[in-house]
């Protein structure tokens, strides 16, 4: 994942050209030479034309991608934001509002796995997930729906897991628990808002190959890094694990007219794994 933006950017979509994107979770952690989920959907968006605006919770991290997307050309804004936060999410909107006038796409990215069934997970782990992965789409969509209502369109595009639609080896209850939450919130709030040309979908990705699994590694498999990755790699049916691309590809289609009767739906991109039986 350290090729040119053109190696990944596999269609082109001309009416994302000159609109404003807000994407939560542009930073990364782990390897800083890949791309992870955020950092790769704001690099196929940005190649696409339109202006990011992106926060994280560590700065440093969101102006890593920052440096890199400009590198290339693209139009990137970061700042700092909790977006577990109310007043910080509202700070970072506004800013977004005083850089570019509008906010036209809502990428609600960030996520958190912790290990842990409900008996051994610790009250304020389970709240710091239920916060991290599910209230940060709230927030989000609670400041930036009205605004895009008074525009008179606009697109949300959620990233959910297939943790959120089957058991995937890990015990992870609290992970699994509220990213079925966005994929649920997804299709309500769709609906709420289909009349008024605003569409809501979501992104449900497998198992990826991001600088995440490292981490992953050290929470769920001792730190064995390649025994993690071939154990996923096993457990994919194409034989492999997908990566940050395989995400921000799908969520570039989600966000641009060419999916603009598309609302309310899910798009798995997980090699097969939950049409498996395995």
């Amino acid at each position: 994942m350290t090729g040119t933006v053109e190696d990944y950017v596999t269609a082109v979509y001309p009416d994302l050209k000159n609109k404003v994107v807000f994407l939560t979770g542009i930073g990364q952690s782990g390897d800083q030479s890949m791309w992870g989920n955020g950092a790769a959907t704001a690099r196929v968006l940005a190649a696409n034309g339109a202006k990011i605006f992106g926060c994280d919770l560590y700065l440093e991290a969101a102006e890593h991608t920052q440096r890199r997307i400009a590198a290339e050309g693209g139009d990137i804004t970061v700042t700092t934001a909790d977006v577990t936060s109310d007043a910080s999410v509202k700070a970072a909107i506004e800013a977004c509002i005083a850089k570019y006038g509008r906010i036209d796409i809502l990428v609600n990215n960030v996520g958190r796995s912790e290990p842990g069934g409900p008996a051994e997970m610790v009250e304020r782990v389970w709240d710091a997930q239920t916060n991290i992965n599910l209230k940060s789409v709230y927030l989000c969509c609670h400041h930036i729906l009205p605004l895009m209502e008074k525009q008179g369109s606009g697109v949300v595009v959620n990233v959910a897991s297939i943790a959120g639609m089957r058991y995937i080896g890990k015990p992870q209850v609290a992970y699994a628990a509220t990213k079925a939450a966005v994929i649920q919130f997804t299709k309500a709030t769709a609906v709420l808002y289909a009349a008024k040309n605003i569409r809501i979908n979501v992104v449900v990705p497998g198992l990826m190959n991001t600088p995440l699994v490292g981490m992953l590694a050290d929470k769920y498999a001792g730190g064995d890094l390649e025994g993690f990755k071939a154990k996923r790699n096993k457990a994919v049916p194409m034989g492999r694990m997908g990566d940050s691309f395989d995400v921000a590809t799908t969520a570039a289609f989600l966000a641009s007219g060419a999916s603009r009767y598309i609302t309310g739906q899910k798009i798995v991109v997980d090699g097969g794994i939950t049409s498996s039986t395995g």
